[in-house]
């Protein structure tokens, strides 16, 4: 059988010189890059959608790198290699929002849109009010998913490189603004698709590798996997990480449809020729991301058992350091370096989609439409999203480094909330719907984002873990000081039990441990009864957010009918289908 590692032989934590070389080589390949995209970004076309010049399968490897996070990558792994199958519902969920996307979303996006969501939710209706909401639900969910990735920075590169948090949180977002700065959509895709590439090839070795320890059978695998972990067979079924039923499938909804909302996927879209170049990108995004959820949860399981969940939660108590630590230990510090370089090259290809789609947001969409009624000049718009991706870039270095040590871990879920409740149904109901209007619209966009906000804050996520932590850590040492009393306690009466006692004596020493053990209960029960509860039980509110952004965009689209909107329903349809007049 294959044996774990050793933790003292581990180079996480230290400074790597092979990882910085390897990091030294993807910074100055894409920043010769970003050189050259510059020189080729001239008109607005060009910064918000690389000039609509990216082929379906250049597409699908941008959108699969802009998609595949460090979350994906390490988070995945690591929920595996600690919780077993329950991780898979991750996977399965971040994956399955894709063939939405292709079927209901990426043609009529790419039809009816020019640069952001907000231009096909606006096709027929009032364009300022649908504008100002579709920008508020896609910064807030840009703003959210950044402070996630440049904590997620700063403590990758800390534990993989050795460098300071705040240096690496400077470091990443000094390279975030200069991509999209200078380089714009046309930097930022080649960025991706170079991510894409080392991400999956670099995947693809450690799963070899790790099969190769188990003659290239899953099955071995599976067992030995129960085999090394406490858990045993349990270790390979559900409910190791998410036992409500309700929970589950509340996240799930939120993973698969917070996907079809995601501002900086969804302006992908409109990098590409035409909408049949769009399905293409889809298809090919699907597979490539679904290879790679494989490979994670391979990579995950492999962990478990050549590693050892002790190792991996003794370096960190998440699990995130399982694909790096089975990297080491297959393929020493070389293999060790080329991985944490291409988790930085993932975390950077993801901020600087997300920084444009934040800036785009803020121009077009508020500056443009809002502000300016729709009019201004290409050079003046370009100027503004310059702006706002230097605003963005110090705000979430700033953010960074203020939410540094805290657990952002609600942030993802959150964003994900967000996108599923805010932007899809909006989304979704005005491609879809005759009769939605531009108040069910705008009402949509903030009650889903308001609900989510709420409910999230309100959940065990937030209110018990974050809001209340300190009681919840006083309460957690008071009950494992009660337990370890009472374990000394029963060792030392046990310790009275001897060769020849008789049977009296013996019953009299087994009631007294009885009886300890029921008052070892009941104290740790009352303790346990002073924990503190959450107000909404849930820890994903998808369920109800998207609902009541659904339910409300509905209600009030009744209430008060727009025949206006109505009439341009036939002739969108026309344009969504056929893409007469889509933008060239």
């Amino acid at each position: 059988m294959p044996q774990a590692a050793q933790t003292a032989q581990t180079m996480i934590g230290q400074s790597n010189p092979t990882a910085i070389m390897f990091f030294v080589a993807f910074v100055v390949s894409t920043l010769l890059i970003t050189w050259w995209a510059a020189k080729r970004t001239r008109t607005t076309k060009d910064f918000y959608a690389a000039g609509r010049s990216i082929t379906g399968f250049q597409n699908g490897l941008a959108l699969a790198g802009d998609y595949m996070s460090a979350a994906s990558f390490l988070g995945i792994a690591g929920l595996v290699s600690t919780k077993g199958y329950d991780g898979l519902i991750y996977s399965v969920g971040w994956l399955v929002g894709w063939p939405i996307i292709m079927f209901l979303i990426s043609e009529p996006l790419r039809n009816l849109g020019k640069y952001t969501f907000a231009d096909v939710v606006a096709y027929r209706l009032n364009q300022r009010p649908i504008r100002a909401a579709a920008a508020a639900g896609s910064l807030v969910v840009v703003l959210t998913y950044l402070i996630a990735q440049m904590v997620g920075a700063g403590t990758l590169i800390k534990l993989m490189f050795g460098l300071p948090f705040e240096l690496a949180i400077v470091v990443t977002g000094s390279l975030m603004i200069m991509y999209v700065l200078f380089g714009g959509m046309i930097a930022t895709t080649w960025v991706q698709i170079i991510k894409a590439g080392l991400l999956l090839s670099g995947a693809t070795l450690l799963v070899l590798l790790t099969l190769n320890k188990f003659n290239f059978s899953y099955a071995n695998l599976f067992n030995q996997a129960a085999a090394a972990t406490p858990a045993g067979q349990k270790f390979l079924e559900p409910g190791g990480l998410v036992t409500s039923p309700i929970d589950a499938f509340s996240l799930g909804l939120a993973l698969m449809f917070g996907t079809a909302g995601l501002p900086h996927i969804l302006m992908r879209f409109y990098t590409v020729p035409d909408a049949k170049a769009a399905r293409k990108s889809v298809f090919y995004a699907t597979g490539f991301i679904g290879y790679f959820y494989i490979l994670t949860v391979t990579i995950g399981f492999g962990a478990a058992v050549l590693v050892g969940q002790k190792v991996i939660m003794g370096i960190d108590k998440g699990g995130n350091m399982a694909g790096p630590l089975l990297a080491e230990a297959l393929g020493g510090n070389l293999f060790l370096g080329f991985l944490s370089a291409v988790a930085f090259a993932t975390i950077l290809a993801v901020v600087s989609g997300l920084t444009l789609a934040g800036a785009s947001a803020f121009s077009h969409d508020l500056f443009v439409g809002v502000i300016r009624h729709g009019k201004a000049s290409e050079k003046d718009e370009v100027k503004v999203a310059k702006i706002a991706t230097v605003g963005l870039g110090i705000t979430a270095i700033l953010l960074g480094i203020l939410f540094k040590g805290q657990n952002v871990a609600f942030l993802v879920g959150l964003t994900f909330a967000i996108a599923a409740s805010a932007n899809f149904p909006a989304l979704l109901m005005s491609i879809m719907w005759k009769k939605f209007t531009t108040a069910g619209a705008v009402t949509s966009i903030y009650s889903g984002l308001i609900v989510a906000t709420v409910l999230l804050i309100l959940s065990p996520t937030v209110w018990v873990d974050i809001v209340h932590k300190s009681e919840v850590d006083a309460i957690t040492k008071q009950v494992k000081g009660i337990e370890d009393a009472a374990k000394a306690k029963i060792g030392e009466i046990e310790k009275q039990k001897a060769p020849g006692l008789d049977a009296a004596k013996m019953a009299e020493i087994d009631a007294t441990i009885a009886a300890e053990k029921k008052a070892v209960e009941a104290q740790t029960k009352e303790a346990k009864a002073a924990m503190p509860k959450a107000i909404f039980p849930l820890k994903n509110p998808g369920i109800y957010s998207m609902a009541a952004a659904f339910l409300i965009g509905i209600l009030v689209s009744l209430m008060a009918s727009d025949k206006v909107a109505e009439s341009k329903y036939e002739a969108q349809k026309l344009r969504e289908y056929i893409g007469v007049g889509a933008e060239d």
